[in-house]
């Protein structure tokens, strides 16, 4: 049988974060092609690209190096916890949406053009576990999140008669290093583990998922 990506082009954005830089690898070990999106990186190395994903005219510039993408895991965002929701100020708000929200927006918006026109494409989106119900002092965060995975199921929507499949997956807590000093008394074994969390996404963004459509996929491990 066949690698699950194999001869794939897929971009990666948050690609130097703790889960970015896993997917990246097990993406590439099921034979994908893998474009590195970041605000920076460690190194330089073949097929990274530092992006500003609020600016869509950096954006264009790159995915014409590119070439034709299979494929878009949108892994860039972020998490604030933030004070109760009659509290939290302007700055945290946009925050929680440009990180988000905006960056899926301004990636899709600048790859599903190419997608329709070869009839061809997957997209898979972050949105979280916690975010299909309201969460105390978490509602920018909630939102952000709510937003990501109500424009999922609407991409899904318009796009799934092109040849065009768009999911999410919804983790609970990631088992990374920054999840771990935040929480250091939590037992950690019942968190995702990043690799697992992964393989969802390469699954999402395979051949073999062409029949889902708008699926918001639990990940949940045991929390």
């Amino acid at each position: 049988m066949a690698m699950l990506l194999a001869d794939r082009t897929i971009i990666v954005t948050g690609a130097n974060g703790a889960l970015g830089r896993v997917v990246a690898a097990i993406a590439a070990g099921h034979g994908a092609r893998v474009i590195e999106f970041d605000l920076a990186f460690e190194a330089d190395a073949e097929n990274r690209y530092v992006v500003d994903l609020l600016n869509p005219e950096v954006i264009a510039g790159c995915l014409e190096t590119v070439g034709d993408v299979d494929a878009l895991f949108n892994l860039a965002g972020g998490f604030d916890m933030g004070p109760a929701l009659h509290e939290t100020d302007d700055d945290l708000w946009t925050r929680m949406q440009r990180m988000n929200v905006d960056t899926m927006r301004n990636m899709t918006a600048a790859v599903v053009p190419a997608m329709l026109a070869r009839g061809s494409g997957a997209i898979v989106n972050v949105g979280a576990l916690a975010a299909r119900e309201g969460q105390a002092n978490m509602g920018a965060y909630i939102a952000a999140k709510s937003t990501v995975m109500r424009l999922t199921e609407t991409l899904a929507k318009e796009l799934r008669e092109s040849g065009i499949n768009v999911n999410a997956v919804l983790p609970s807590i990631i088992d990374t290093p920054a999840n771990r000093a935040a929480m250091a008394d939590a037992d950690f074994g019942r968190w995702v583990d990043p690799q697992d969390l992964a393989e969802a996404i390469c699954f999402l963004g395979s051949e073999r998922a062409r029949a889902i459509h708008g699926a918001l996929l639990p990940v949940a491990g045991l929390s």
